[in-house]
Parts: C-alpha cells; structure tokens; sequence
C-alpha cells in the first residue's frame, strides 16, 4: 500500500493553515502526492463524493489507496507512522506528546485570534483593525506559551525542525503580518520558520483573485 498514489484535497484559495500543514509534512518527506483544490464557498467539500471520502467534510483529507483521512495532525501523525524514514514529528516520545500537545492546542484554542486574523493576512494581506480585548488576551496567552516553549531552543520548539514548528509560526504570523506589535524574538522565530522551502512552496501557490 505505501507505494500507492496518494492524493490529498485542500481549500482552492490555499489559505488553510491545516492544509499547509499537510502539504508541508508531505513536501519534507519527499512523497509524490497530487494535489485537488476544493472551493469550500460552493460547498464542494459538501458533495456527495467528497463526504464520502471526508468524514467531517473539510480540508484537508488525504487519500492513501483505499483509506482516507481527515483532519491535519491525524494526517501527519499518519505520515510519519508509514512514511517514517524522514520524521516530521520529534524523535523522542515526550517531545513528541509536546509537538502533538502544541498542534492540539493552536487548533482548539484562541479562537479570537483566529476570528480577527484570519488567514486572508498571511496568503492575501488583507488587513484588519485593531484586536478586540478578548483577541488581545489570546495573543497575550499566544505570547507567553511561545516564549515558554522556544525558551531553550530559540530557532526551534524542540531543537530540530517539526512539522509543529510550522504551525505555531502560522499562528504568529496571523498577527505579524497584520502589523501586530510582537517580542521581536517571536517576529525572528515566524520568519524564519515561513522561509523554510516547504513553506515556501505552498506561500507561492497560484491563487485565485478575491
């Protein structure tokens, strides 16, 4: 089966942070995959087709031979169990629970930051106003657990490169490229992460206009 086509469907604007998880976790392993553009404002990801593939109809799936699967980290945590010569995720097992722990978090928390600063900053510069106070206390919460986490290793959560790396600069970036004051050691730490060439690929996708 690991030598079967793998497909994996993303959003059509390519603004989904979770799909640009996936796609740069594929991308650092080197594993051929194509790539299906969904446009979720038709409902495409609603079809019927799509659903049956999807089991909570959103970006991105990933389509291994016979087996799909949903939702971004399962998909890496999936790659790195079958593809695992070229690990996305730390090597040792508690660094890996805090990779693991920090993706859970940035997907089920601040939701204010993500509601204020959507994506459309990062992939079209699209702009907002000032943060709300419940944003600015998710961007403060957002502050003090990076610092926490990059304390002993600036340049990265965990010493080496992983794919959660990826996802908190994402996070960071949200308010960085919105013009949001940040510690300069987080501005520094986003940037460097989002010039990595995985990343990079991904930024330069052609987009539609909007």
């Amino acid at each position: 089966m690991n030598n079967a086509r793998l497909r994996l469907y993303v959003d059509a604007q390519f603004t989904s942070p979770y799909a640009l998880s996936a796609f740069v976790a594929l991308r650092e392993k080197g594993i051929e995959f194509d790539m299906t553009p969904l446009d979720l404002d038709t409902l495409e990801n609603q079809a019927e087709d799509y659903a049956s593939l999807s089991l909570t109809q959103r970006v991105p799936t990933l389509v291994h031979g016979d087996f799909a699967l949903s939702e971004s980290s399962a998909i890496n945590e999936y790659l790195d169990d079958v593809f695992p010569l070229i690990p996305v995720y730390p090597k040792d097992h508690r660094q890996r629970a805090k990779a693991r722990q920090v993706q859970a978090w940035l997907r089920s928390d601040l939701l204010p930051i993500r509601q204020e600063r959507s994506t459309m900053v990062v992939f079209y510069g699209l702009k907002s106003g000032p943060l709300s106070p419940a944003a600015e206390s998710a961007t403060r919460k957002l502050i003090g657990a990076a610092q926490a986490l990059l304390a002993d290793s600036p340049e990265y959560l965990f010493g080496q490169w992983s794919i959660a790396d990826v996802d908190l600069a994402l996070m960071l970036n949200r308010l960085i490229l919105n013009g949001d004051a940040l510690p300069t050691a987080l501005v520094e730490y986003a940037q460097r992460q989002w010039q990595r060439p995985t990343v990079q690929e991904w930024v330069g996708l052609q987009r539609p206009a909007i």
